[in-house]
């Protein structure tokens, strides 16, 4: 069973967006060049309340990038994005979503933030991606998506927990890069795991 997971291929995630990935518009052609090699699709899809707790907005004196305890972990406070009902949420316009099987929701929970596909950032609940692909057989996951690294790199690395076969789609990622060199320490977290790190094609 070929899977792909694409992380988080919405509209507040590229450029325009409100939380936009640098060049983030630019995984989606990989994406729809790669889905019809795959016998089964997922797309992950952040999808916060209004009154999330990771939005600054709902912490008062605070800006985008301070720290804050949320569900008893550190939180990075982000801009209000992909809120539940709102175009920032929808998937990019340009992504076919005819080959996509399933759409897994995630960081519906206001009182904790969700980056990977499979559990909230504390483990305490699930996404119900785990046992979709249980369900189905599948026993490796191919991962690509926005951004990589916050919900790739988490998605990869409980991919690997959960005994799943991982490769990472370097073309088809895009970094935020809070602090710079983000992007280059989330690649050797997820190859220090087992991740594998599939060359990009245009290097």
């Amino acid at each position: 069973m070929k899977t792909l997971l694409l992380i988080d291929l919405q509209n507040d995630f590229t450029p325009g967006g409100s939380l936009a990935v640098p060049d983030g518009d630019a995984v989606v052609h990989v994406a729809n060049r790669l889905m019809p090699d795959y016998d089964l699709v997922v797309a992950t899809q952040d999808w916060h309340p209004a009154h999330h707790g990771s939005f600054a907005a709902n912490h008062p004196g605070t800006a985008p990038g301070d720290t804050t305890t949320l569900g008893g972990l550190n939180q990075i406070l982000w801009p209000t994005h992909c809120v539940q009902h709102t175009p920032g949420a929808e998937f990019h316009p340009d992504l076919n979503l005819a080959p996509i099987h399933h759409v897994i929701q995630k960081g519906t929970d206001p009182a904790i933030d969700s980056y990977s596909g499979f559990f909230d950032n504390g483990h305490r609940q699930a996404t119900g991606l785990a046992e979709l692909l249980q369900a189905r057989g599948a026993t490796a996951v191919d991962i690509m998506g926005l951004a990589l690294d916050y919900c790739v790199k988490f998605t990869a690395l409980d991919a690997v927990k959960l005994g799943l076969k991982t490769t990472l789609i370097t073309e088809g990622c895009r970094a935020v890069n809070l602090e710079p060199g983000d992007s280059d320490r989330a690649v050797e977290t997820m190859r220090s795991v087992g991740v594998y790190i599939k060359p990009n094609p245009k290097k």
